[in-house]
């Protein structure tokens, strides 16, 4: 069945005073959702994670859980709070023809991936529909010139698609955009029906952020598979690189019994803004690198909130539903981040705008230098 639209009724018991229920627990009840990460500075072989044993008896798993204290009151920074930099503050980037490009005095010391961005605009593979004429390109054809070489290495990533170049050269894997890891059956048949005629080379990944990949997919047949995902409602376009990933929300939205919300209106309207309704969204697709979304929907928190750049946490204020914001959660390889409370409350109404204030605070002053400190 089709998702409720985001004015569905919320328990008015589960939350109160813009404060997520989850402070309502212990400390000791709360370790139930922790996760401590330890990483290293160089190799995912020195990730170490530790689960912290629940002391929530399994008997006291119910509804009750939902009652939350009022919010405490929180002291306002200090008048010698040190100030920012005006310089700090000024856009880094500017728009140009429909597209946004980094600014010619901003570009000293950037990184390879900028300057593949503003050599050629990734965006105008989709809208301007470069990739029909790049995909009847031989792959000989394309290798002779850096700027088509760069097509397929790095701007299809705009498209959603990677070439793996290194394992499977001449192959890619295809990245789609499936908010809260809904799919239907055409879908799927779909998406099966696509990777079948590659044989042994076709296969499909569930990923970590609810979301379907196929593997197998060769350059000339992508226009074709880009129209069969628009007909059954799917889309690959601003799924990979600088781009914001699939929005995440509970994965037993509508039939868990301990929901807060139900996370799939949200989602789904958060996936129809980044990518404009599957039409390509160039406002916010020149990011200093890609963006993590969450809405969280109930106290399990299976959308690991901590380590997105923006977690909704369902929450009222005075009688009336929205979200707390946490921002800033950043987990890699050789960095691990853990997101912070913004301090701050968006009516459920509000949460398309907030996104998108955030976003292009992001793209305007975010740094274009190392990736791994952005």
């Amino acid at each position: 069945q089709p998702p409720p639209s985001p004015s569905s009724k919320v328990p008015t018991h589960a939350l109160q005073n813009g404060h997520h229920p989850l402070s309502s627990l212990s400390a000791s009840h709360r370790h139930h959702h922790c996760l401590l990460f330890s990483v290293g500075s160089n190799t995912m072989s020195s990730l170490s994670v530790r689960f912290l044993a629940s002391s929530l008896p399994n008997s006291n798993r119910s509804k009750s859980r939902l009652s939350a204290t009022p919010a405490q009151t929180v002291a306002p920074p200090s008048s010698g709070a040190a100030g920012i930099d005006a310089a700090r503050l000024e856009q880094r980037v500017e728009e140009r023809d429909g597209y946004w490009v980094l600014k010619e005095k901003f570009r000293e010391g950037i990184n390879p991936q900028e300057k593949v961005k503003f050599a050629s605009e990734p965006m105008k593979l989709f809208i301007e529909n470069g990739i029909d004429e790049l995909a009847k390109t031989p792959l000989e054809e394309i290798e002779k010139l850096k700027l088509t070489k760069d097509d397929i290495d790095v701007r299809l990533k705009w498209l959603g698609l990677f070439h793996r170049r290194k394992h499977h050269y001449g192959r890619f894997m295809m990245r789609l955009k499936l908010p809260n890891g809904v799919t239907t059956s055409a879908q799927t048949r779909y998406l099966a029906s696509v990777i079948r005629k590659y044989g042994e080379d076709g296969c499909a990944d569930v990923t970590t952020r609810q979301n379907w990949q196929i593997r197998g997919v060769v350059l000339p047949d992508v226009p074709e598979i880009l129209k069969g995902l628009a007909e059954v409602g799917l889309t690959s376009l601003q799924s990979g690189m600088d781009n914001v990933r699939n929005p995440v929300g509970n994965p037993l939205a509508g039939i868990d019994p301990l929901e807060i919300i139900d996370t799939r209106p949200y989602t789904n309207l958060l996936s129809q803004f980044i990518t404009a309704n599957s039409r390509g969204n160039s406002d916010v697709t020149n990011l200093p690198r890609k963006w993590n979304v969450c809405v969280v929907g109930s106290h399990d928190l299976y959308e690991h909130p901590h380590i997105n750049d923006l977690a909704y946490m369902p929450a009222t204020k005075n009688g009336r539903f929205g979200f707390n914001l946490l921002v800033g959660g950043f987990f890699s390889p050789r960095r691990c981040a853990e997101a912070i409370p913004l301090d701050a409350w968006v009516a459920a109404d509000d949460t398309i705008p907030v996104c998108k204030a955030v976003l292009e605070a992001y793209r305007d002053l975010g740094t274009r230098g190392n990736r791994q400190k952005n």
